[in-house]
């Protein structure tokens, strides 16, 4: 494909899914329900435009395109939902072929997962598998899509959850087939998942200089999903329209971090955002577990000596906390760098004692010794040497 024809084709695909966009946050709001489409439509804002963004900068990267079509086969079903809530329940028989839309929704609700949970991480970052045998899960994803679009297509029972809207072509003799077909299909979904997590593990290990680098950005974006699900659940009690956007945002981090990745902008800046992420991560659960700690222990103590609870358990637990803040961090940023990132760290001691070596040494001999050796030992390059220039001789 010529890079203008990539150019136009992108750009108008992901034009086209921000207009279908628009519309689903519109009849969200028509329809008066939970705003879960309309703030989940964040995801599709943010894979259309890196889709669209790689694809016409690299149109001969799969990943790209995997990113437009993903989104865009996620929004129509999205869209087709919401035409069939208001044109069914809020404004009946005022818009055509609700019950069409209802059906569509249904039976293409798969497509767009299957391309962007799994096809996406078996191609990332070259827009190929990382062996030739890896293709067979592109083949087993790609082959068993039309039988689980024709099973959703006449599946009997709801088109749209929780509406009480029924699949117009639904066929009840297929309820049987149907329950045995579901968990199957489940398992095959999963387990695709996981090969395809696999392929991009394997790619890691045999990967080297930027392709290493590119993996570390997606999955670095790619591991605070599981952690976010496993603790959102105070954020998604207490302040539900808050985790439906942090819900989306961690999602749409993404495919914001994969077109960092492929297009190498600031590539080598993920070493230094993991690192803060490892000692702030760690720095906050330890500063509030402390707090906690201390508002505890001294309530406590309180308690036993004037018989009820007092606010200076408050205020001596944030003078605590502001006073542990720097030692503390010191201290887990010379673990983790001790644990994760030990050659950076050699390098940084060897040089800090080389400094020192160097505000008393007077032997020009020794110096140029230590320098050639503290080159080697940090940098390691394949030679090294040393020029000094003569000094030159005082013209009267």
């Amino acid at each position: 494909m010529k890079p203008r024809t990539a150019f136009r084709l992108a750009w108008s695909i992901c034009a086209l899914t921000l207009l279908l966009i628009c519309v689903i946050v519109l009849l969200t709001v028509l329809n008066q329900r939970v705003f879960d489409n309309a703030i989940f439509s964040i995801v599709g804002v943010s894979s259309v435009v890196v889709g669209a963004v790689v694809a016409s900068r690299r149109p001969a990267n799969l990943v790209g395109w995997l990113f437009l079509f993903g989104a865009l086969l996620f929004t129509l079903p999205t869209l087709a939902d919401e035409y069939a809530v208001y044109g069914i329940l809020m404004a009946p028989a005022a818009m055509p072929l609700a019950y069409a839309a209802a059906w569509y929704s249904n039976a293409t609700e798969f497509i767009g997962p299957v391309l962007i949970f799994v096809l996406i991480p078996l191609y990332f970052p070259t827009g190929r598998p990382v062996s030739r045998r890896w293709n067979i899960v592109a083949w087993l994803a790609l082959g068993v899509l039309p039988v689980a679009t024709i099973m959703s297509a006449f599946s009997p029972g709801e088109a749209i959850t929780s509406t009480g809207i029924q699949n117009p072509l639904g066929i009840e003799a297929m309820r049987p087939i149907e329950d045995a077909f579901d968990p199957v299909f489940f398992a095959w979904f999963i387990g695709l998942i996981f090969a395809s997590a696999a392929s991009l593990v394997v790619r890691f290990w045999r990967s080297r200089g930027v392709e290493r680098q590119q993996i570390k950005w997606f999955t670095f974006a790619a591991a605070f999903i599981p952690i976010w699900f496993v603790t959102n659940r105070p954020v998604e009690a207490a302040f539900p329209i808050l985790f439906q956007f942090m819900d989306s945002l961690v999602i749409a981090a993404v495919p914001v971090a994969a077109g960092i990745a492929i297009l190498r902008y600031r590539l080598y800046d993920i070493d230094i955002i993991i690192n803060r992420t490892l000692v702030y991560g760690a720095l906050t659960l330890s500063l509030v577990l402390v707090y906690f700690g201390c508002v505890v222990g001294l309530q406590y103590v309180f308690r036993g000596v004037i018989g009820s609870d007092s606010q200076l358990a408050i205020v001596a637990s944030t003078l605590a906390i502001a006073a542990l803040f720097n030692p503390l961090r010191r201290l887990i940023q010379t673990f983790i760098d001790r644990r994760f990132y030990r050659k950076k760290y050699d390098a940084r001691e060897t040089l800090e004692a080389f400094g020192k070596r160097l505000r008393d040494e007077t032997d020009l001999d020794a110096l140029s010794g230590d320098l050639a050796s503290v080159v080697n030992e940090t940098v390691q390059p394949a030679h090294v040497s040393l020029w000094l220039r003569e000094p030159e001789e005082r013209t009267r």
